[in-house]
């Protein structure tokens, strides 16, 4: 694909410059739509991010917010500017097949609380964005969905399970993607496509339905764009229980101060699948780079337990396969088969084996609150290693061995801390590596103060992939 016009720039623009575009009529919502539509009618033949692509629906609001540009009175914060959501947030009249296809689909009957948030802002949702089977998966192999590819390198994952989400945005369809994370899954794939993803506090965004640990995140190319998108969502909605107050300052445009923070450098997460010598290499010249701006970087050793990670798999494995044994055979029959395999796993366990599996869930969240007792930052890999091939549905293909890949994302699902992904270097094979940052709960804006901050630190990114 050549960049040539400003017809197809324009889809690289961050939300804020769209913003300031329309402001001073440089350009049009209209343009902007049409630039990234342009760019996935280019790129999805490989790429596979989209679901659902309504574009007509879309060039409609697009149009009316011309109009209230031109008016001068534009409706919410991100009047014109193009989003996508995750398949798995509802959007009025369009089915939700969670990834797999055992799903009846059936149009959903409302906004989930996110997408009513940004269509009141002005938003325009032009698609949604693929994902594995139930969301289970670190990769983006689906029963329902072909298989997305990372950008960076079509024969890798984008990761998952906000797979289509990820590869969207290091693709450059619009500047604002939303996924959801229960155990890594907006993180992972913000790390493996060089992009920004937060997995805020729990209840932080509301969440329907609320599920313990479960997460809605924004995925940008920069951490400007997550601030501004965290914003319009973040705010409280009677449909979920858990949701938090929302903040009472406004949310954080720039850098904190570095100097004289207290942060703490994982190299090893203990179980699991071992740190890539590359990726501890990059995390270590992130510290050194937050150490040379004043602050004090220290060591922390791995908290995380072979017990912990055995007990959420015997756990999660129990939980999905009350759901599926309870189909039909013949659907059944159309899930993905490593979802399969995985999830019988817990046809027979006994429920003092269930029951020590959940309680690993407070285990963790105890574990990874006193990693950060006397820290005000952690520093740790947000994976592993690099994205791996994109016809695995996970590193090591063994439904046995599910959750070696997400060792250093998982307990901060459990702990309800917020945790984020920015990209800090590239392999030698020129695949993104993630920087995750995490913060203590509720400190969402000065954890994204301090990824600001490290935006400003890093060396200068690679140019975007063109597919």
């Amino acid at each position: 694909m050549t960049e040539t016009t400003q017809a197809t720039r324009l889809a690289d623009l961050s939300a804020g410059e769209l913003l300031e575009g329309y402001r001073a009529k440089r350009f049009s919502p209209v343009e902007v739509l049409d630039s990234v539509l342009d760019r996935v009618q280019a790129d999805e033949p490989r790429v596979r991010a989209t679901y659902a692509l309504d574009s007509d629906g879309a060039r409609a609001a697009a149009a009316e917010s011309e109009r209230r540009w031109r008016q001068g009175t534009p409706v919410g914060a991100l009047d014109g500017v193009p989003v996508t959501l995750k398949e798995n947030i509802a959007t009025r009249g369009t089915p939700m097949p969670a990834g797999t296809a055992a799903t009846v689909l059936r149009p959903m009957p409302a906004d989930a609380p996110t997408a009513a948030r940004l269509r009141e802002s002005g938003a325009v949702i032009f698609t949604k964005t693929t994902m594995p089977d139930y969301g289970m998966l670190g990769s983006s192999q689906s029963s329902f969905h072909a298989a997305t590819r990372n950008p960076w390198d079509p024969t890798r994952t984008p990761g998952g399970s906000s797979s289509g989400a990820a590869a969207a945005a290091a693709a450059g369809y619009g500047p604002l993607h939303l996924g959801t994370d229960i155990g890594g899954s907006v993180r992972q794939p913000a790390g493996w496509c060089g992009i920004v993803g937060l997995k805020p506090t729990f209840g932080r965004i509301p969440v329907t339905p609320p599920y313990q640990g479960r997460v809605i995140g924004p995925m940008t190319r920069t951490v400007a764009d997550t601030a501004r998108l965290m914003s319009v969502v973040a705010v409280p909605d009677a449909a979920d229980h858990t949701a938090l107050p929302a903040l009472a300052a406004d949310w954080p445009r720039g850098p904190g101060e570095v100097r004289g923070l207290r942060l703490g450098l994982m190299t090893d997460a203990g179980p699991g699948l071992p740190v890539d010598p590359e990726i501890r290499a990059a995390l270590e010249a992130a510290g050194a780079a937050f150490a040379a701006a004043g602050a004090l970087v220290e060591p922390v050793s791995p908290f995380l337990t072979r017990e912990m990670l055995d007990g959420m798999d015997r756990f999660w494995r129990a939980r999905s396969w009350t759901d599926i044994n309870a189909l039909p055979e013949e659907r059944r029959g159309l899930i993905l088969p490593y979802i399969l395999e995985w999830a019988a796993g817990g046809e027979h366990l006994s429920g003092a084996e269930v029951f020590h599996g959940f309680s690993q869930m407070d285990a963790m969240a105890v574990a990874a609150d006193r990693a950060l007792h006397d820290l005000d930052y952690l520093l740790l890999p947000t994976a592993p290693i690099p994205a791996y091939p994109v016809e695995l549905p996970a590193p090591l293909n063994d439904p046995a061995r599910p959750f070696e890949h997400i060792t250093t994302s998982l307990p901060f699902n459990m702990s309800g801390q917020p945790a984020l992904s920015i990209n800090c270097g590239y392999t030698s094979g020129g695949l993104p590596i993630g920087l995750q940052l995490v913060g203590h709960r509720f400190d969402d804006p000065g954890l994204l103060r301090l990824a600001f901050a490290y935006e400003q630190l890093r060396p200068a990114g690679r140019p975007w992939p063109a597919v």
